[in-house]
């Protein structure tokens, strides 16, 4: 089945105040692990050389570890022949779905998209470049049992100096800013209750996509638990993000987020908890 119109990452029409104020204790609501129904989705913007690759390695992984299970491509306007080849794997394996959008939204918009198709209990995110083993989402798994987000956390990053450290300041100014412990913010390798995007409302179509959903959700009282995951180089094509452009809109929004979110959500109830 495939998902031929696009998924706007337009604003609700229920207000951020009635929506972060639905306190359930996450602890109380949160779905089973046995059996386990995973929604995998991972973004492509011109990624004609890994997304058959990536969708070949969603599926035999999420056939080992999912009872129940479907992989959602997100085609972020690419211009190459990522549209065509993501719908021919649709089109050969019925639990593969693709969002399309018309033109390039970014990568903000492309998670929010892809959070709003998933169906199934648990939503699993990753990168559509094969930089990381969905294998690993099996380390993510026991944590759950006494948190409610699973993030990982990148082991030797495969990147160079200036994105390593850009990554470092990043994560230690969201921690301080928006108030929550994560060690490595834009890891995507994130596992989330699907019933979590019930519940928030997202405005970063950019660079602070994470860090908000994060945000938003230890305010609501959901608990993080980390784990380290590998890190890959990347194979083919080229990587987009951390050009001075993003990473200087991403810091003014950054305030704004803040902003936001002191002044529609109320403080945690529970509080975010940390796990290695």
């Amino acid at each position: 089945m495939r998902v031929r119109r696009p998924v706007p990452p337009a604003r609700f029409r229920t207000s951020q105040r009635s929506l972060d104020f639905r306190r359930a204790d996450p602890r109380v609501n949160k779905p089973p692990l046995h059996p386990l129904r995973l929604s995998v989705f991972f973004p492509c913007h011109n990624e004609e050389a890994n997304v058959e690759r990536t969708t070949a390695a969603a599926l035999k992984a999420c056939r080992r570890l999912a009872d129940e299970f479907e992989v959602i491509i997100v085609n972020d306007g690419s211009k190459d022949r990522t549209a065509e080849l993501a719908d021919g794997l649709a089109a050969r394996h019925p639990e593969v779905r693709v969002v399309h959008h018309p033109r390039n939204l970014g990568y903000g918009s492309a998670l929010q998209s892809g959070y709003r198709a998933a169906r199934k209990d648990w939503v699993f995110y990753t990168d559509g470049d094969g930089q990381f083993d969905f294998e690993e989402i099996e380390r993510m798994l026991p944590l759950l049992q006494s948190h409610d987000i699973a993030s990982g956390y990148r082991l030797n990053r495969q990147d160079n100096w200036q994105r390593r450290l850009n990554g470092w300041l990043w994560t230690h100014l969201t921690n301080v800013v928006l108030g929550f412990t994560v060690k490595d913010v834009d890891c995507a390798f994130k596992l989330f209750p699907r019933q979590l995007f019930d519940q928030i409302e997202m405005h970063s179509t950019g660079a602070l996509i994470d860090a908000e959903v994060l945000a938003r959700a230890t305010r609501l009282g959901y608990r993080i638990g980390q784990t380290g995951v590998h890190h890959y180089p990347r194979q083919v094509g080229e990587q987009s993000g951390g050009n001075l452009r993003v990473v200087a809109r991403a810091f003014v929004e950054l305030f704004r987020l803040r902003r936001r979110i002191r002044q529609t959500s109320p403080p945690r109830a529970i509080g975010s908890a940390v796990e290695s």
